[in-house]
Formats: C-alpha cells, sequence, structure tokens
C-alpha cells in the first residue's frame, strides 16, 4: 500500500491519476468540486473528522480526478496494485454504516467506508472513534496468515487524527509468537503501518482518537485471530460506552 495526505487551500487543486493500481480517497476535512469524468461533483463538507461521517473516493485502475478546493481541506489516499475493471464510485456519508463495538472501557464506533462487500478489488476503509481512556482493537487481534475462514492476511495502515494539541494514544505492536513487543506513543497526525502482529490501541483519558484503517492483502475479509490470553474479557462486557457514538450522520 502507498499512502499520503493532502493539504489544499481554498482554489487550490490536485489531479491524480490511477495506472495499474486502486485507489481511495476518504475526504478528512473541507469541502471540494470533483470531477472524475462524471462532470463536477460537491465533495465533503465536514469540518474535523470529529463533525461527521465522511465522503470518500473509489477510483479503480485506469481512471483519473480533478479536485478543486472550496474550504481549506484533508484528503487522505490509499493505492494498491490491481488489474480489476471496475467502476468508479462517490460514497457518500448516507451510504455509510457505523456501528459500536466492544463494551465498557473497550467500548468504540466502527464507521465502514468501504467494507468487504463493497466492489472494489483489495481495499478495506474503516474509520475508528475511540474516547479518550478507551482501548481499541480490542481484544488484540491479527490478521497475518492466509487461513480462511479463520484470518486473512492483510496489512493494515492506521492514520490517527486527535482533539486537542496534547493528545496522545498508545499502540502496542506485538508478534504472536512473542518474540517481538514494541509500544508506539503517537500524536494528531501520525501514522503507522501494521505488517503483522497484534496491535491494540489505548487512548490517552480526556482525549478522543480517531484512526483511519485502510488494509489489503489476500482477500477482501476481516477475518481475525484474538489473541487467546484475553479473548475472556468479551464475556465481562455488560454494557457499551455511554459516550458513543462520537458520530452521527446528521453531523452532531
Amino acid at each position: 500500500m502507498s499512502f499520503v495526505v493532502h493539504h489544499l487551500v481554498p482554489e487550490g487543486t490536485l489531479s491524480l491519476q490511477t495506472q495499474g493500481e486502486e485507489m481511495v480517497l476518504v475526504f478528512l476535512s473541507g469541502q471540494c468540486a470533483g470531477d472524475w469524468g462524471e462532470g463536477k461533483l460537491p465533495i465533503g463538507g465536514r469540518k474535523t473528522v470529529f463533525d461527521g461521517l465522511p465522503y470518500a473516493l473509489y477510483l479503480p485502475l485506469g481512471n483519473s480526478v480533478t479536485l478543486k478546493a472550496e474550504t481549506v481541506c484533508e484528503i487522505a489516499e490509499c493505492r494498491v496494485p490491481s488489474t480489476a475493471s471496475l467502476l468508479p464510485r462517490l460514497i457518500r456519508p448516507q451510504d455509510i454504516a457505523s456501528n459500536l463495538r466492544g463494551g465498557e472501557n473497550a467500548s468504540r464506533q466502527i464507521v465502514d467506508v468501504l467494507p468487504p462487500d463493497f466492489p472494489a478489488d483489495k481495499l478495506v476503509v474503516v474509520e475508528v472513534y475511540t474516547p479518550g481512556g478507551n482501548w481499541s482493537s480490542y481484544p488484540p487481534h491479527k490478521h497475518e496468515v492466509h487461513n480462511p475462514p479463520v484470518e486473512a492476511d492483510l496489512d493494515e495502515i492506521y492514520y490517527y487524527r486527535m482533539k486537542g494539541p496534547h493528545a496522545f494514544a498508545f499502540q502496542n505492536l506485538y508478534s504472536s509468537d512473542r518474540t517481538r513487543s514494541s509500544v508506539l506513543k503517537v500524536h494528531d497526525g501520525d501514522a503507522v503501518l501494521v505488517r503483522d502482529g497484534y496491535h491494540p490501541v489505548v487512548a490517552g483519558p480526556g482525549y478522543d482518537v480517531y484512526y483511519l484503517n485502510f488494509l489489503a492483502g489476500t482477500s477482501r475479509s476481516m477475518m481475525v485471530t484474538e489473541d487467546p490470553e484475553h479473548v475472556w474479557l468479551r464475556s465481562s462486557w455488560k454494557q457499551t460506552d455511554g459516550r458513543l457514538p462520537l458520530v452521527r450522520s446528521d453531523g452532531s
């Protein structure tokens, strides 16, 4: 996967092409006009990632798009190699499903931007909102081997946005055989690549955390294996965190 975040000033333009790859653009903030062969259409509108569900634009191979910013814009771009002949598609907030996952202080909100049933070749895209002090990607899970129907081999990118200048989170990356382990302190604007192993996240108390996940691998399946040492926690969850959802389709 390749990943980049574009920042556009009002009246700024961005032209992109896909050759031998598929691409998705997730509009993190701001509003622009886009033309990918269907005429100029408005895209985006939320002020920040904490102000509503996103717009996204999916482009398969052999396509192009030109964007012109109407406000300050932040746009996340991810590409993966692809030979599939598919159709471009604009995803609007009303097209996107959101649900709550986990329980107690492991509650979070999941926003399925490009779920596995979306007509793409390899990419899966998810936004996750975690209230301050809560755990996410928990119980810890991995997706490093192609072993259907148990697990899919997927690389994953985490792109973090947070509320407040001092906000932070910790992400623990550890291998399934326990021979490797590291803890990363991440801040607003940081990105983490997960190639293998378990990778739970905890948001700093008082700081709501957003991360954008891009996944791609051997199949467009979200089959994962949870760390058997921590699966028991599921039985202890009685309710989800009352602060959720952090965002709604109407922007509230």
